[in-house]
């Protein structure tokens, strides 16, 4: 019996990622493109895996921005609900592209997807507990416990935990349409460029903004490892191209656990405890096909 294909969407705020294929070493496909209004986008989706010539697709797998409805005996799964983004606000996303393909779809929030993916294939590898946070043109998280996406009443969302802000030090009312200065109105790509007024790509690794933006992002960490207590903490995302936020951030963790975690992972191998992906910026439409592999499974 031949190999089962895949289709999977990567669906970011800013690009789409649609990709056929099997795995990370069996990409035969892919294509990207910027997100637009919901209905050319999907339709250009669609489009695309209707024209792939490399089989006939066993399942598409969705990882979508968020916030979503993962949850399959829900009527509006498949949906992405209060999203930032306006023209995507209760948007259909799974139905459509079931209907079009007639193929089971998985979904899942962009970076349970990821965390999937590096799971499977990354950093994450052998591993039970692992987070996955992304940090670009907004911050999520994605949690695996025991191997399987966490999701409880919908997903977390990771991005929006309050933390401290000294407004002293940094008058920056937050970015968050929502919370304002939680932790995504801090440190996420557009609240960097609204702070400094320039693209973060454009700011020297030596500017002290970026002293700020590891301490908001530790202080996540920090509560991230008490709460949940991974095995390891998987960093990325455009900011997170950043290489010198790593020590950064490492540093700023220990100091702020002060020891109380008599763990390893933090007192002697923090290096190898908070990471870049495995998968570099593959890990959301791999984790894609992770999630069109469940679901072919669980429809089965």
């Amino acid at each position: 019996m031949a190999e089962p294909l895949y289709g999977g969407i990567e669906a970011g705020g800013t690009k789409f990622v649609c990709a056929v294929g099997t795995g990370p070493d069996d990409v035969r496909d892919e294509i990207r493109f910027p997100t637009a209004d919901p209905e050319p986008t999907l339709r250009k989706a669609i489009e695309f895996f209707r024209n792939q010539k490399h089989g006939a697709l066993s399942a598409v797998g969705i990882s979508c921005f968020g916030p979503v409805d993962p949850d399959p005996g829900s009527p509006t799964f498949g949906y992405i609900t209060t999203t930032p983004k306006k023209p995507w606000v209760h948007t259909d996303f799974a139905g459509p592209i079931r209907r079009a393909l007639a193929v089971p779809v998985g979904f899942d929030t962009d970076v349970n997807g990821a965390a999937l993916g590096e799971w499977r294939w990354g950093a994450g590898r052998s591993l039970n507990t692992i987070i996955y946070l992304t940090v670009g043109t907004g911050i999520g998280g994605g949690v695996l416990i025991d191997g399987r996406p966490h999701h409880g009443m919908i997903h977390p969302e990771m991005g929006h935990v309050r933390i401290p802000h000294d407004l002293a030090r940094d008058p920056f009312p937050g970015k968050c349409p929502f919370h304002g200065d939680c932790l995504e109105g801090l440190a996420s790509g557009p609240a960097i460029e609204a702070r400094v007024g320039r693209k973060g790509s454009e700011i020297l690794s030596s500017d002290p903004v970026w002293d700020l933006i590891a301490e908001y992002l530790a202080y996540a960490l920090a509560n991230y490892i008490v709460i949940l207590s991974p095995q390891r903490l998987i960093l990325g995302g455009g900011v997170m191209d950043q290489a010198q936020l790593f020590p950064k951030i490492r540093e700023r963790v220990a100091r702020m656990l002060n020891g109380y975690i008599q763990s390893p992972a933090i007192l002697d191998r923090i290096d190898s405890f908070i990471v870049p992906p495995g998968l570099g910026g593959r890990a959301g439409v791999l984790g894609a096909f992770a999630l069109a592999e469940e679901a072919l499974h669980r429809d089965a």
